[in-house]
């Protein structure tokens, strides 16, 4: 476990994997927030340096480097790598469109799920199937799956749903902007819902490893807290769709804590 102090370049590393976007493409809204952080905490303008990764093997790479002291992840990451990586959470963000929690669903092919052992043999497929522990422990929380039911990642969920509404052997476990879009899809009476779980927090920024000192990260979560009432950060806020943070609102059953 190491301590970055005062004067020493700090990073915050984002990482978003299943959602589409290019780190050069991000780049610039994460400096306009980096920037924007650092001026609402009272640190030295330039302290704070922040990068993208839209994979989850990337973002843990960045995450292993002694400079990286903030995640900025969703929460299937963080209940996945918490206790590996050793996050303390700090924010919870409030997500434009979505909020600071949101459900997430099952859907299947209608008729052919009805409980957990009618997924005997099934694969889920979610842009969170990199987390098996999230999506058994958090999302399925009840639900006793098989030890034959398959967890894997997608970013096309438009052509999963297409094989569930087939009949392929495959569920898709969507998040709450997915499920809200099913009924515009031309094949929507093929499916059906069939378990959604209880509200979970969509994203957070943790510290990594106890790098960041205390008293600095004290003063980025107020700076956090308040920084929709920051002159000029609502425009960095936005950049990212980000109407704020609250403090963390975490279940009892989440890793490492």
């Amino acid at each position: 476990m190491s301590t970055l102090f005062l004067g020493t370049l700090a990073t915050l590393v984002f990482c978003a994997p299943g959602y589409p976007g290019a780190s050069a493409d991000a780049q610039p809204f994460l400096d306009q927030f980096a920037s924007a952080a650092v001026s609402a905490a009272g640190w030295p303008a330039g302290s704070l340096a922040a990068v993208y990764d839209p994979t989850e093997e990337g973002g843990l790479s960045k995450l292993g480097n002694s400079d990286a002291v903030l995640a900025f992840v969703p929460y299937p990451f963080f209940v996945e790598h918490a206790v590996q990586l050793h996050l303390s959470p700090l924010v919870q963000a409030n997500v434009s469109g979505t909020g600071t929690q949101q459900r997430w669903t099952l859907v299947a092919k209608s008729g052919r799920v009805s409980g957990a052992a009618s997924l005997s043999g099934f694969t889920i497929v979610s842009v969170a199937g990199y987390a098996p522990d999230f999506v058994r422990h958090s999302v399925l929380d009840g639900w006793t799956l098989t030890a034959d039911v398959r967890i894997e990642q997608t970013g096309q969920i438009l052509s999963a749903l297409r094989k569930v509404a087939a009949g392929d052997n495959l569920v898709a476990l969507l998040d709450q902007t997915q499920a809200g879009a099913i009924g515009t899809l031309p094949f929507a009476a093929d499916l059906k819902p069939v378990f959604q779980s209880a509200p979970l927090p969509v994203a957070l920024i943790a510290v990594v490893d106890s790098r960041l000192p205390a008293a600095r990260a004290r003063s980025l979560q107020a700076a956090l807290l308040k920084m929709r009432r920051e002159p000029g950060a609502n425009d960095a806020l936005a950049s990212l769709r980000l109407d704020g943070f609250i403090l963390p609102q975490l279940p009892v059953h989440t890793a490492g804590q």
